[in-house]
């Protein structure tokens, strides 16, 4: 991570320092030695340094998580066309397939994280080491696995719940739980992470970026309005705003390297340039947002692979005057990006994601962009609010947390609306605010049981979309490896 860095090689050179035999193997990387457990507070944090790496790999917020837009309809995979991406056009096509490459990342991705937290949940107790390091620890730990539990769960349902390190001596052909008891285990372990965490603010420079008081009340509110408990996430949000997070002067500033981790942040996954190693590789500490999202033969960013191109709907959906747009979409006519202007043949749509651009006076080379990506900012926790409100009926009060957003983006306030038109206005917001955060799919998903979400697929001619495409298949490679596990409905 840019002021923890969290490679694995740092991980091998610390252990081996101080042990007998690596802690991590670097062959497979989601392979790890757990006879050697840390037994110093250095040792304790540079695991739970490990425990972050996951969230930059391209199974999860470096291609997998953002492309999930692309399965909600708010664009299409472009790149080079022809099977560029197919399997992702496969995802967004619904004809998933059990040895789809895009699920299967998505399955393994969190597996190693929640291994690393297991070992440091286990290990801290039981080391006489400086209290605020234990808690901190132990603190992150508990929000991460929440996390990483959090993406399986929402993806494909129940899943195995593992809450110990395994070994050679463990089950390893665990069942799956039933999703139920992984919510239980997710929320029991960001109630343990919001009371041992501190606050964000009491980060020096070197420890910027790791889990905080408000990353934690802020995944709390997301996962009970996940499960749509309404009451739950209007507690946790108030408790996100107490802790003095507003949302940026500036919406295109929550984009910017440099702005990173600001007063709208919550979490977001860290990255920076000179990593140091190959960048198609998971050790690799630079964004793919940059040169995978810039567009194809313009010159504007270093790479530009053209996916993630935005759809005609998406960009239609902008009202008039939301400054939002020029920051998210590149479009013909739009601002000039880095003195460049913008063409609709770089794009199969016309139109290409703007808002993860690093351009090339910034950064020359593809493989280098230190641009972090948002898991949680504070514009989310307000719609979360307005949401939860407007539930509980009490729509007058949503309005302010929704007004807020759209003030911030340049529109007017939106008043007296019935409970059922504020839904749609809260649902609508969401989209364009988070647009190419990952957020979009949870939301189609969550709402009505998914039928809100089958109902806009449908709408804009995603046809092949039904009740069971709202959970990914388990991968066949998986289900011939562990005979306990079970496929999922219709596959």
């Amino acid at each position: 991570m840019k002021h923890f860095r969290i490679y694995l090689m740092s991980l091998v050179a610390l252990l081996l320092m101080s042990c007998s035999d690596n802690f991590l193997d670097r062959q497979p990387l989601d392979t790890i030695n757990t006879e050697n457990y840390p037994t110093t507070a250095e040792e304790l944090v540079t695991v739970v340094n490990g425990a972050y790496q996951p969230l930059q790999w391209p199974k999860l917020y470096n291609l997998r998580m953002w492309s999930t837009d692309i399965m909600a309809g708010n664009s299409i995979v472009g790149a080079g066309g022809g099977s560029d991406g197919i399997e992702t056009q496969d995802m967004a096509n619904f004809v998933t397939s059990t040895d789809n490459a895009g699920v299967l990342d998505l399955w393994r991705g969190p597996w190693p994280g929640i291994l690393m937290t297991n070992i440091v949940l286990d290990a801290a107790p039981k080391l006489e080491i400086n209290e605020d390091i234990r808690n901190r620890s132990m603190g992150e730990a508990h929000f991460l696995r929440a996390h990483y539990y959090f993406v399986l769960a929402r993806f494909f349902g129940d899943i195995p719940l593992i809450t110990e390190p395994q070994s050679a001596d463990s089950n390893l052909f665990p069942p799956r739980d039933p999703v139920a008891q992984v919510y239980e285990l997710i929320i029991s372990d960001l109630n343990a992470a919001a009371e041992l965490l501190p606050e964000k603010s009491t980060y020096g420079s070197e420890n910027k970026g790791r889990a905080s008081k408000g990353a934690a009340y802020g995944l709390l509110a997301k996962v009970h309005l996940s499960l749509g408990n309404y009451q739950e996430v209007v507690q946790y949000t108030e408790e996100v705003e107490s802790l003095g997070y507003a949302l940026n002067d500036n919406y295109a500033d929550n984009f910017s390297i440099t702005n990173e981790n600001s007063v709208e942040s919550l979490f977001e996954v860290q990255y920076a340039s000179n990593g140091g190693y190959d960048f198609w590789s998971n050790e690799n500490q630079a964004s793919w947002a940059s040169p995978f999202m810039g567009p194809r033969g313009a010159n504007f960013v270093a790479g530009g692979y053209g996916w993630n191109q935005p759809t005609e709907e998406f960009v239609n959906a902008y009202e008039e005057g939301d400054e939002r747009k020029d920051a998210t979409v590149l479009y013909e006519g739009a601002p000039e990006f880095d003195g460049k202007v913008y063409e609709s043949r770089y794009s199969f749509t016309g139109y290409n994601t703007r808002k993860f651009l690093v351009p090339l006076s910034q950064v020359s080379a593809y493989d280098n962009s230190p641009l972090n990506f948002p898991i949680l900012r504070f514009a989310d926790v307000l719609l979360m609010k307005a949401e939860a409100l407007n539930e509980l009926g009490q729509t007058d009060l949503a309005e302010n947390n929704l007004n807020l957003v759209r003030n911030r983006a340049g529109l007017d306030d939106i008043e007296s609306l019935s409970q059922a038109d504020f839904r749609n206005a809260v649902l609508h917001e969401r989209r364009i605010e988070l647009a190419f955060e990952g957020q979009r799919w949870f939301d189609l998903i969550r709402v009505n049981d998914g039928e809100y979400g089958l109902n806009f697929l449908r709408s804009i001619g995603r046809n092949n979309a039904s009740q069971k495409h709202l959970l990914f298949p388990i991968p066949q490679i998986e289900l011939d490896r562990n005979p306990n596990l079970v496929q999922n409905p219709g596959y």
